[in-house]
């Protein structure tokens, strides 16, 4: 197992490597083919991580957990329900959420867990499609829900999804671990508003990256949320949202103002 990240440096030069003993590991080359270290170790308090991934496609998964399913009386999927973040939502560890100008309605968290493409795929079965998944990340969906339903004639998912900075990913992109074992736990001003289980996913991620194959190459470095389940709420300003999934790490955001 491995834990990548992306980090700048105080000149404004960015790097990756791999987080061991509170040092990162630099490495050179592409992240999805083969990368070599450099030799070089950062001090990981001496530089500031980004987003471990700059993504081509970000996209998201709509009612993809049993609980929420139930709990909301939406059927059950057989293929994901799905919708497109714009690539400028990217926010990174330690970003400022912030709504978009002249808005004033509801901000909401959406902790998940995120797949991250890390060879080409078009239409592949599942075994293709595991192998074609580099890693896992952390990823906090935020969503302007009063966007998403101002005109009742057509929700706009992209646009609720889209807004700058609506896309926090990271800390780290960790390889080998297992997804059915995770928990995905948000907190609210250090009060846990979510806590489930990833092995509640309705859609398992080897069969979310075929599905999604049939309709669109996936490429490397494309991001896929697999979606959130109970416990998404508004956050105010000035607030604090970490979600945490265990073996990957913490992203931390605040809301702007307050």
């Amino acid at each position: 197992m491995a834990l990548w990240v992306r980090f700048a440096r105080d000149d404004g030069t960015t790097g990756f490597g791999t987080l061991q003993d509170g040092g990162i590991a630099v490495h050179e080359g592409d992240i999805f083919a083969a990368p070599t270290p450099t030799g070089e170790v950062v001090a990981r308090d001496g530089v500031g991580l980004r987003a471990p991934v700059a993504p081509g496609k970000f996209i998201g998964l709509w009612n993809n957990y049993r609980e929420l399913a139930a709990k909301t009386g939406a059927a059950i999927p057989e293929t994901p329900l799905w919708f497109l973040k714009a690539g400028t939502s990217l926010n990174h560890p330690d970003g400022v959420i912030a709504p978009p100008a002249g808005y004033a309605g509801k901000v909401l968290y959406e902790g998940e867990l995120g797949l991250v493409i890390g060879r080409r795929c078009k239409d592949v079965d599942e075994a293709a499609a595991a192998e074609a998944i580099f890693g896992l990340t952390v990823v906090n969906d935020v969503t302007a829900l009063d966007l998403l339903n101002a005109d009742p004639s057509f929700p706009q998912w992209a646009r609720a999804k889209s807004c700058d900075g609506f896309g926090p990913v990271g800390p780290a992109i960790a390889t080998g671990l297992d997804w059915s074992g995770l928990r995905v736990q948000v907190a609210l001003n250090g009060r846990v508003r979510q806590d489930y289980p990833t092995a509640d996913m309705i859609l398992p991620p080897a069969r979310i990256v075929a599905l999604l194959s049939r309709e669109m190459t996936l490429e490397p470095g494309d991001v896929i949320a697999c979606g959130t389940s109970v416990g998404a709420l508004p956050m105010r300003p000035g607030m604090v949202v970490e979600v945490t999934i265990e073996g990957i790490g913490t992203l931390r955001n605040v809301m702007a103002g307050g």
